[in-house]
């Protein structure tokens, strides 16, 4: 079973890709005859973990998939390091702020994700999908649920499965009026089901060179 999760719309926005780009990769996949369904988180740091915890929980998934936006990148992001700190520029969808805050007070200062990243980005660029390997998924809700995901996958009784984090960028629509790179919502969902299929296939990450200098 795969899961993919994606945001509810945030910061003024009436659409956020992320989830109609994992409920379609979902649906896709499904017709495929691979097992997978998608569910939709609230862009809100206390509920969405809540919401995370119940679908794995539900589910009980061997592979998840989280996905959120990361408006004015250009490529497909796989993120590797989820940061033990919420740190927010805007309120969230609740109206909650946190400043300097750790996401577990007594957890680890990071996680990596357990996703094969670099074969998925390999598989992406021969696949012909604008990806790349991220060193940072912020410190807003997406890392949020990132550092969440991997801490609920490391414990009893959740864990076992595989897990990650997936940034893609605006869609096409939503660049046109910011004046900002974009993707088409299409594309963006089949990036998720070559990184859903790979992942599946996948035991030992390839070497590639994919690092940043700053």
């Amino acid at each position: 079973m795969i899961l993919l999760t994606g945001f509810e719309p945030f910061g003024g926005e009436a659409i956020n890709p992320s989830w109609q780009a994992a409920g379609q990769a979902a649906a896709d996949l499904s017709q495929c005859g691979v097992e997978a369904v998608a569910v939709e988180l609230p862009c809100a740091f206390v509920e969405s973990i809540a919401a995370l915890r119940d679908a794995v929980r539900l589910h009980r998934p061997d592979l998840v998939l989280c996905v959120g936006q990361a408006g004015g990148r250009s490529k497909v992001s796989l993120e590797r390091v989820a940061i033990n700190i919420d740190d927010a520029r805007i309120p969230d969808n609740s109206g909650n702020q946190p400043i300097d805050s750790p996401v577990r007070a007594d957890g680890p200062a990071a996680y990596f994700s357990t996703l094969p990243i670099k074969q998925a980005l390999q598989d992406l660029t021969d696949s012909g999908i604008s990806a790349e390997i991220s060193q940072t998924a912020g410190t807003y809700v997406c890392n949020h649920v990132f550092y969440g995901l991997m801490d609920l996958l490391a414990m009893p009784p959740d864990g076992g499965a595989r897990g990650g984090f997936i940034h893609v960028p605006y869609s096409s629509d939503q660049a046109a009026v910011h004046a900002a790179p974009g993707m088409p919502v299409a594309d963006m969902a089949a990036a998720l089901r070559v990184i859903a299929l790979t992942s599946q296939r996948t035991t030992s990450d390839l070497r590639l060179a994919a690092g940043a200098e700053h």
